[in-house]
């Protein structure tokens, strides 16, 4: 990595488009940010965040005060690169310490040109959206602009809702990833990148799948000439309801009866091909220490989310759609949003959140072994016929 060169500490503003003015310090990249402003609970794992797809056009504001102490490595990247539009932090580390550490925080943010500010009361900023709501946000430093004119700015940036923005990460052409030396190939998985995390299908690949990552162009003729056993929609950015392309391409697979597995983002659009519409949240779950409960057996497991979406099914009972009955399998615990769907006719189901688990607790890898049974199923079935 060339040589980072850090500019001077100088004053710099966290402005949001209700007409809050935060003051901070410069960090990082020096200029201007514009996004969504979103929080992450989490204590670790911000390099994943970072790197995530799915906080493409989000600036993240982090409620953990201390962040950028275990510093950057390769091994922890979800992408090729930093995704957020901006960053915000408490207290930045000014030395990284740990032995996996190959870079500071700052020096990675820096050569992406990602604009930061620090010394805000991100605890502070999370208590406002939290009471306001998700709103638009700019930072701002070595800016000669007026406090008012900074507002202005911000609210005439674009908002998330009406956003298409899987465009913007998917993959340029189609891979594949191989499950590990010594591990059995047991299945071929579709995955429809949207904004797929590394961990995902690295996930699946211990598991026997040998899964081909599909860009979002890829069409429905495309995706069955590689014979997939399973579908899988991934995480991404932007709002669910722009997504009229994929939603078809899920509903096609349906019909077929070949396995579908959502999470994330592609939870949103399984839950928009059973008809259901889905609806923007007030702030959004981000974070690796959300409480889900299981509604099938009651278990509650601690999961990692990051959505500001989410899907307008019944919890009551279970539902009717044109591909046969189904029900809610999980919900969020904070505010009792859906958090799962699964058909009961079809092999077919989705979570809100990260099975993959990275960073964050291990609650939900079983959900990986779920769409490998449903794989095995239908493949004993198809035989039978």
């Amino acid at each position: 990595m060339k040589e980072i060169q850090r500019c001077a500490v100088s004053e710099a503003y966290l402005v949001l488009d209700d007409g809050t003015v935060f003051e901070g310090t410069s960090w990082a990249s020096i200029g201007e940010a514009f996004g969504e402003a979103v929080f992450s609970t989490g204590m670790t794992g911000y390099q994943e965040t970072l790197t995530d797809p799915s906080y493409h056009k989000q600036i993240v504001i982090m409620t953990a005060p201390h962040i950028g102490n275990t510093g950057m490595n390769d091994t922890d990247m979800e992408s090729s690169k930093i995704w957020v539009a901006g960053f915000v932090v408490r207290n930045p580390s000014p030395a990284p310490s740990n032995w996996r550490s190959q870079r500071s925080l700052e020096d990675d943010l820096i050569a992406t040109g990602v604009v930061g500010i620090a010394g805000v009361d991100t605890r502070a900023i999370t208590r406002h959206l939290r009471d306001r709501g998700a709103m638009r946000m700019g930072i701002f430093s070595g800016s000669d602009l007026t406090r008012e004119e900074m507002v202005i700015k911000v609210r005439s940036t674009e908002a998330m809702a009406g956003s298409f923005l899987a465009d913007d990460v998917t993959t340029p052409q189609k891979y594949v990833v191989a499950p590990p030396a010594g591990v059995e190939t047991l299945f071929h998985v579709a995955a429809i990148d949207l904004g797929i995390k590394n961990a995902t299908p690295r996930s699946m690949s211990e598991r026997g799948m040998s899964v081909t990552v599909f860009p979002l162009s890829a069409t429905v003729e495309e995706i069955k000439a590689s014979n997939p056993d399973g579908l899988f929609i991934s995480n991404g950015p932007g709002d669910p309801s722009t997504m009229t392309s994929v939603v078809e391409l899920v509903r096609e697979f349906l019909l077929e009866e070949i396995p579908v597995f959502g999470i994330c983002f592609g939870h949103q659009i399984l839950g928009r091909a059973l008809g259901f519409e889905t609806y923007k949240l007030p702030f959004g779950h981000r974070g690796i220490n959300q409480p889900v409960k299981n509604l099938q057996n009651g278990k509650v497991e601690i999961t990692a989310h990051n959505h500001g979406f989410a899907v307008a099914a019944p919890t009551e009972s279970n539902f009717t759609t044109v591909f046969g009955a189904g029900f809610v399998s999980h919900i969020c615990l904070n505010d009792g949003v859906v958090e799962g769907l699964e058909l009961l006719e079809r092999p077919a189901f989705s979570v809100q959140y990260h099975p993959e688990s990275a960073a964050g607790p291990h609650d939900a890898a079983y959900l990986f072994d779920h769409f490998a049974d449903l794989m095995t199923k239908t493949k004993v079935s198809h035989a039978q016929r």
